[in-house]
């Protein structure tokens, strides 16, 4: 039932403002939509997964969704919710970046579904082939100076003293052709989108009725932010929490999704997963009757490092969260370790201390400073406080050696319940 994708995107809180006709559009027919992503990385960030999970609820619901990789808006940049202008790619970069951000659209959406099939598409396809002379008297000649500069992406950088290039100043017209090219080549009726992006949309709805005498649709969700109304999808160092692995690891990626604030929780799962109502209203119970259980972090966690990287990883972050609560660490990795014991003091040792008969613990827990002096590394350890690689240590004539060693590389020590030490092996 296709138009029930409406009802689906509004309680859970994903529509910000949309064209006048798109519900009536919706109860019709199915549609086809289009989402642009901008390759101005190597990869999309949790911040994407508003727009990228929006085509495939689409999807789901009868919909025919096609992401655009802009490989030819990416070499101009967006200005949209930019305080300065970006730096320009070559072309060689942005084609990179789009190979990578293909794969990370294609996990979310299904391309082998006979009845809707999902597309992905490069609008450097289109754009590359312009002739410019053509583009400015076909396209430019349907939007007047002022129509641009009323637009917020335009008018928030006029404001500022570094204003905006012709450069970024011509997005929006290259926007809208991308509108107006997949509406004639694909029949595709709606654009969706960032609220950041209702000036972009509404310039290709108002590019088609002109050229066109017909009408086309715009729907955008709302920009994420925190309960405390910062900016979503950031870790507290400030950096960003990435769909690829090799940026933010699936550990860290895990722990970014469990630590979300109470006020956060019952949004994200409505914004980010496919649990229905029902398991979410009953997830918020749990949290006002059990906050302390954190069952609502734990589900959104799992949901979101399963479907972005797989159930074998929501297993392999969930040990390694418990390694931290004293759990054993076998069939961890060295870099499962190093991730998560990036944030505890740390100390560096050469290899050969280790060597041969290796290194006193009571040495080592002095030199490292777990303990204040060898005799108060001798009384921790006569008083059971003292764990080496999460197992207790018995005795003070215990010696370290490569042996004890994680892949050579790590010694973790422990102090008490949680005072942990990483000891990085050189």
């Amino acid at each position: 039932m296709t138009h029930n994708i409406l009802e689906e995107l509004r309680w859970r809180g994903l529509i910000y403002d949309q064209t006048d006709g798109v519900e009536q559009l919706l109860k019709q027919q199915k549609v086809t939509l289009y989402n642009g992503f901008d390759p101005t990385g190597d990869s999309l960030h949790i911040g994407h997964l508003v727009p990228m999970m929006g085509l495939a609820r689409f999807q789901r619901l009868g919909h025919t969704p096609i992401a655009i990789a802009g490989g030819g808006t990416g070499m101009i940049g967006d200005p949209s919710g930019r305080s300065s202008e970006r730096n320009l790619l070559t072309l060689e970069q942005v084609e990179a970046n789009v190979a990578k951000i293909k794969v990370q659209l294609a996990s979310l959406l299904d391309f082998e579904v006979k009845r809707n099939p999902a597309r992905i598409m490069n609008n450097a396809d289109w754009l590359l082939k312009l002739d410019m002379m053509a583009f400015m008297r076909d396209i430019g000649k349907h939007f007047t100076i002022n129509y641009m500069m009323a637009k917020d992406s335009v008018k928030s950088r006029l404001e500022r003293d570094e204003g905006i290039s012709y450069t970024e100043f011509s997005y929006m017209l290259l926007q809208a052709y991308d509108f107006d090219h997949l509406y004639t080549q694909h029949g595709c009726l709606l654009q969706t989108g960032g609220s950041d992006q209702w000036g972009n949309i509404l310039a290709g709805v108002e590019l088609i009725r002109r050229m066109r005498g017909e009408k086309a649709h715009g729907l955008v969700y709302p920009l994420i932010t925190q309960a405390d109304g910062s900016k979503f999808g950031k870790t507290v160092e400030g950096t960003s929490v990435w769909l690829d692995p090799e940026r933010t690891s699936p550990y860290r990626f895990y722990q970014f999704w469990l630590n979300t604030d109470d006020g956060d929780v019952i949004n994200y799962l409505k914004y980010f997963t496919w649990l229905d109502k029902p398991t979410i209203d009953g997830l918020q119970h749990d949290l006002f009757e059990r906050p302390h259980e954190r069952a609502a972090q734990r589900r959104l966690a799992q949901e979101m490092t399963g479907m972005i990287h797989g159930e074998t990883a929501v297993a392999k972050a969930e040990r390694a969260a418990q390694v931290l609560f004293g759990g054993d660490l076998d069939g961890l990795e060295a870099n499962d370790i190093a991730d998560i014991f990036a944030d505890v003091p740390s100390s560096e040792m050469a290899g050969h201390l280790f060597a041969g008969e290796g290194l006193g613990i009571v040495d080592l827990l002095a030199d490292t400073g777990v303990a204040s002096s060898k005799g108060d590394a001798r009384r921790s350890i006569q008083g059971g406080g003292i764990y080496l690689n999460n197992q207790r240590v018995e005795s003070a004539d215990v010696p370290v050696t490569m042996a004890d060693s994680i892949d050579g590389r790590f010694l973790i020590l422990r102090k008490g319940r949680k005072r942990y030490h990483l000891v990085r092996i050189l």
